[in-house]
């Protein structure tokens, strides 16, 4: 691989990202698939309740605008790894809600053949390389990934999210190095959700401006509205641009918030009921796109109420399909490892 030159210092390295323009078809589009994620979680959330899925189960209803708006501006050849809040990556990627509701609950007809449950889903034929449970894993791993379509010039990037909480890990500032030295077609998706499990990123972070921390590296980073999936578009067209020009690695910090607990058993007591309120009652990633749909005109109550059928009657088909798949045969404790029985 050739040696490229450094970046000059005087290169700008943050800021913000103007919102995107569209159309009313493909405003629809977004509401769809926003809507898709935020009622798959609701059923899941239902689901875990009843007993019906074991172990964690991290839901991502109030961050949808972030994977959807990320999704928009990519192409087939990009690849997308993200930690273990990652039912809303799978379903933007293309992956059946089928099989995503299946391996929730354990069973046969999921994406890891019911054994790797909420955090652990791929997909190769979807490039979705996990849902990883170890925090900032992921990140080492997406740099790699990147490094991948480096190596084989093949104009692909890796899009590579991970948490404010994981924000401090060491790994993390490898991977930047690794990835600045070498010019690496990676955007690191930063999904500031405001609390890292139970605790304040302003707690936990002593610089909690988390888009300036690849400023060592010269790593361009910019702050972003993660709850407008028209800042989020933006945001992703702006740094694959850069990505597949050969310009390197991008920080994008997507400033959003999860309405739920950090998992189904945390019940969130770390902050008020009207936080949670106000951030609905004003800054909905949904309802934004469905003021915006309804500034344009031509959109009635009743296409919306279709939309909702239509997006409950899938995540429905979901769950059924779920409870009905067989459990996995006990012959498959012994596939897929790395040993012989």
């Amino acid at each position: 691989m050739a040696a490229t030159k450094r970046r000059p210092a005087q290169e700008k390295t943050s800021g913000a990202v103007a919102p995107a323009a569209a159309g009313k078809d493909e405003l629809l589009q977004y509401y769809r698939d926003m809507l898709l994620i935020r009622r798959f979680e609701e059923k899941a959330g239902q689901l875990y309740g009843m007993g019906l899925i074991g172990g964690f189960c991290h839901l991502y209803i109030g961050q949808e605008a972030v994977v959807v708006g990320m999704q928009s501006a990519q192409t087939p050849a990009d690849d997308v790894i993200t930690g273990y809040r990652d039912h809303g990556h799978m379903l933007a990627c293309g992956m059946d809600p089928r099989g995503v509701m299946a391996e929730l609950t354990g069973r046969r007809g999921g994406y890891s053949k019911g054994k790797g449950g909420s955090m652990h889903m791929f997909s190769r034929e979807k490039k979705f390389f996990g849902g990883h449970g170890i925090v900032g894993a992921q990140v080492s791993l997406g740099t790699g990934l990147g490094f991948a379509h480096r190596y084989k010039e093949d104009g692909g990037a890796s899009i590579t999210y991970f948490g404010d909480g994981a924000s401090n890990q060491g790994q993390v500032y490898e991977s930047f190095n690794m990835a600045a030295l070498w010019k690496l077609p990676v955007i690191y998706v930063i999904e500031n959700n405001k609390y890292g499990m139970g605790t304040s990123v302003q707690r936990a972070s002593a610089n909690a401006d988390l888009h300036l921390r690849g400023q060592a590296y010269g790593i361009p980073g910019f702050q972003v509205d993660g709850m407008d999936v028209l800042s989020v578009k933006a945001a992703a067209e702006e740094a694959l641009e850069r990505a597949r020009s050969g310009g390197g690695p991008t920080i994008l910090e997507m400033m959003t918030y999860r309405y739920r607990g950090h998992s189904m058993s945390d019940p969130a007591k770390y902050r008020s009921k009207e936080e949670v309120a106000k951030m609905r009652e004003t800054h909905d990633p949904i309802d934004l796109v469905r003021k915006k749909i309804d500034a344009i005109g031509g959109v009635s109550e009743d296409d919306f109420k279709a939309i909702d059928k239509e997006i409950r009657g899938i995540v429905n088909d979901a769950a059924e399909f779920a409870q009905q798949s067989p459990e996995p045969d006990p012959s498959e404790l012994y596939t897929d490892v790395l040993i012989e029985a």
